[in-house]
């Protein structure tokens, strides 16, 4: 079996999510009826981070096991130099990396992009591999909404106290229980994460929020974007957040931020669990 790796980009507006879920469009059945098609047997797609209805990725990367000797539909052989691939790297066996790339972007819907195609070493999991997950939250903070980025950020008309929201992130960063800022209903065992980045920028009237940690709870950034956004405003006191920091429940957080702000920016893996 070889183990690929696929980056992939898209805008999430109109899909339901990452997750299959029976009659609605989502990523991961876009992608795996795609690969499907093109390999000749079943893609099962692991995903470094399971998006939410509307949420986009400029940097998610899945994987799935390709049998050996598979029939890949014309796909394998080398187009170009002996040794090297569409993607500028090696040529691994039979599988072409930039011919599968480009036969399913070809099939793809316009909002799903595979950026790149690699093979991995065994035991490399999408998922279970990544150390660490970035996103970022885009907030447009003026009178006036625009029309051309009402799909990418959450349009906030109130004026947002820049300095509240920076002291709000730095306290946000650490280990923390986070059971404040997930739903109350949730398949999470452990509320507990260590936050590695968060920051508040300002670039005129866009606000963005940039968060890294090893993983993260459901929702778990809309809700602190939305707690922090509150506290932003003058609604909600600074001093509020360290308690809710330390496991308070779900009802005493502030709203869960909509979903069109919320990017997947990248993932990283130990040099040990990453081919380039």
């Amino acid at each position: 079996m070889k183990t690929i790796r696929l980056d992939i980009e898209y805008e999430g507006t109109d899909f339901a999510g990452w997750a299959k879920q029976p009659n609605l469009p989502s990523i991961e059945a876009s992608l795996e009826n795609v690969l499907s098609q093109i390999l000749r047997q079943p893609a099962t797609l692991s995903v470094a981070g399971r998006t939410d209805a509307g949420v986009h990725a400029r940097g998610q990367v899945a994987s799935f096991q390709l049998a050996d000797g598979a029939d890949m539909a014309g796909l394998a052989g080398n187009t170009v130099r002996p040794g090297e691939n569409e993607n500028g790297g090696e040529s691994h066996g039979g599988i072409d990396p930039g011919k599968l790339r480009h036969s399913a972007n070809r099939m793809l819907p316009p909002a799903i992009v595979i950026t790149r195609v690699s093979e991995q070493p065994p035991g490399f999991d999408a998922r279970h591999s990544a150390v660490a997950r970035a996103y970022c939250y885009q907030v447009l903070n003026r009178p006036w909404p625009s029309p051309f980025l009402q799909r990418h950020v959450h349009y906030h008309p109130v004026r947002l106290d820049d300095g509240l929201l920076e002291q709000a992130a730095t306290l946000i960063f650490g280990r923390h229980d986070f059971t404040a800022f997930t739903p109350t209903e949730t398949e999470h065992a452990s509320f507990e994460r260590k936050i590695t980045l968060s920051e508040w920028s300002r670039d005129g009237d866009l606000l963005v929020y940039r968060i890294a940690a090893s993983g993260f709870l459901r929702n778990m950034v809309r809700v602190l974007v939305g707690t922090m956004l509150e506290i932003g405003r003058g609604y909600r006191p600074l001093t509020e957040l360290p308690a809710l920091l330390a496991g308070a429940g779900r009802p005493a957080a502030g709203k869960t931020a909509p979903p069109q702000g919320l990017c997947l920016e990248a993932v990283e893996y130990a040099p040990a669990d990453e081919k380039p």
